[in-house]
């Protein structure tokens, strides 16, 4: 499969299906998990899949419904629908030897995908996170909003926020119930079964990297590397950027 061509993955119970584009190559391989509203053309994304052709390694990416060029409406799916769409490309086009790598809100994914592996007696090659957003329905998103806006998604259902990245964010009332179905700053310790290093922008407005802090704390991973950045933000898109995720890749490859 040519990485520059998306696939489209059937998800049962719908007519609804997957984007998915792989770059053929050997393991271990690199699953890449995007953040909120976000898809799998990004820069850091492309990075990685240009990454892997040069070097011979597999990387999937895939668009979660709701986003990108999966079917489906972004307000209709929750942390839930994104976690399934998570493990139905994983356990489709993955296997043990692969290293998550999670964006933002992908970081939440990839923790519990990691957690559930090791559950299972299958944990991954290691995981790394890019501004991870655990929890970030309840502890990040929530408490910001104002009172007029948590009223808003309380009596209708949904809201409608203004976005830095393109067009006004619907949030839904469905999305915070659901969220809290799978909290895992609770957890203490939180088992991913595998090393984790975690790049995260002091700079970030939208997640603290007070926020990875607390998540170092909690992993029961001894192999646990955390990078900051001084002056890196949210995306950690830069050239220099680019080049810590991939080392953090390399690193944990082995």
């Amino acid at each position: 499969m040519d990485d520059n061509t998306a696939t489209h993955v059937a998800v049962p119970g719908s007519d609804l299906s997957l984007a998915v584009r792989v770059t053929e190559g050997k393991g271990p391989a690199v699953f890449w998990l995007g953040g909120f509203r976000s898809d799998m053309v990004g820069g850091k994304a492309n990075a990685l899949a240009q990454w892997g052709a040069a070097k011979g390694r597999k990387v999937v990416r895939f668009d979660y419904r709701g986003h990108g060029e999966s079917g489906g409406a972004f307000e209709d799916f929750v942390l839930s629908d994104w976690l399934d769409d998570a493990r139905r490309i994983h356990d489709g086009f993955l296997g043990e030897d692969t290293i998550a790598v999670g964006s933002s809100m992908g970081g939440w994914v990839a923790l519990l995908l990691a957690k559930a592996l090791a559950d299972e007696g299958r944990p991954l090659k290691g995981v790394v996170l890019i501004a991870p957003a655990p929890d970030f329905t309840d502890l990040l998103m929530w408490p910001r909003l104002p009172d007029t806006i948590k009223q808003e998604v309380m009596d209708k259902g949904v809201a409608y926020l203004p976005s830095d990245y393109g067009d006004p964010t619907p949030i839904t009332r469905a999305l915070f119930e659901d969220g809290r179905k799978h909290l895992i700053f609770n957890d203490h310790p939180i088992v991913t079964g595998c090393p984790v290093h975690i790049l995260q922008g002091i700079e970030d407005p939208d997640v603290p990297y007070t926020h990875a802090l607390d998540l170092v704390t909690r992993l029961a991973a001894e192999d646990v590397v955390l990078t900051l950045i001084k002056d890196g933000d949210h995306r950690l898109s830069r050239d220099e950027d680019i080049a810590r995720l991939i080392s953090a890749v390399e690193t944990v490859a082995g």
